[in-house]
């Protein structure tokens, strides 16, 4: 197999890790964990083709409501979702939807209820390599609406807030690890999130802000909450299925918006653009 240059790894035009070319996706990118439930997006849709399947990566591009859509997992936690972000950027993409699960800390969100992210809290360590820990993790205004608006219009049960996103699915989150093993700094976790009025954790949406803020792209996100810290609940699988069809809604309403902006020579949406 031939080589390529060791700063921008390629293989045969394709980027190393996703194994997807430039012109294969779509500019509007879903990015689930998982690349079963990458298949699973997939199929909820019209029509779609898989790009590739590699590593953690699986890539799909296709039609929902007729524009076009793709979709890579990302795998979990930073790193691997960093590498996702950058190379899929190299490939055309510059609008990404985080589809995920959570585990929700606020006691009043329930099981299967669905989290729309503003902002998450950096507790990961991959978007500090990208610049310093100040800099806010935040979602596109335009990304949050669109999906705030198909949650409405689908008749979601769903909640608006701070995320906060760690490297570590145990200790990190306030679980104890093996044979027990919990640090002081780990217990108290939970109650400082949430006397901040956090509502979440889950491993990549900061790093997906973060990046995309950097390189201008857009990005949101949304989460199903199959755990419930509080009363200690989890329930895999719950909630899934709307937040995979409110993400595919807000890709949907996306075009739309940036019709109508170009329409209007506008750099930015605003509700009355619509009129």
């Amino acid at each position: 197999m031939p080589g390529g240059k060791a700063d921008s790894p390629t293989v045969e035009n394709r980027l190393y890790h996703i194994m997807v070319a430039p012109g294969e996706i779509s500019k509007y990118i879903l990015l689930p964990g998982d690349p079963g439930r990458a298949d699973k997006i997939a199929g909820t849709w019209e029509e779609s083709r898989l790009i590739a399947r590699h590593r953690e990566y699986t890539t799909y591009t296709g039609k929902y409501k007729g524009k076009d859509i793709s979709v890579t997992s990302t795998g979990i936690g930073g790193p691997s979702t960093a590498i996702a972000v950058e190379e899929l950027l190299r490939a055309g993409g510059n609008t990404f939807i985080r589809v995920g699960t959570t585990g929700a800390i606020q006691p009043y969100i329930e099981t299967g209820d669905l989290i729309i992210t503003v902002a998450s809290v950096r507790l990961e360590g991959t978007s500090k390599q990208y610049v310093v820990p100040e800099y806010p993790a935040s979602a596109s205004p335009e990304v949050v609406m669109a999906l705030v608006e198909a949650a409405e219009s689908l008749g979601a049960r769903y909640w608006v807030g701070i995320t906060a996103s760690t490297d570590s699915f145990y200790v990190g989150q306030s679980r104890p690890g093996y044979k027990g093993y919990f640090p002081s700094f780990a217990k108290n976790i939970i109650e400082d999130m949430r006397i901040a009025n956090v509502l979440n954790f889950e491993m990549e949406s900061s790093t997906i802000f973060t990046l995309s803020n950097i390189y201008g792209a857009r990005a949101g996100a949304v989460c199903a909450a199959i755990a419930q810290r509080s009363s200690n609940d989890f329930m895999p699988g719950k909630g899934i299925d709307e937040a995979i069809a409110v993400a595919n809604e807000a890709v949907r309403l996306l075009h739309e918006w940036d019709e109508a902006k170009e329409k209007a020579g506008k750099k930015f949406f605003f509700p009355s653009l619509l009129k």
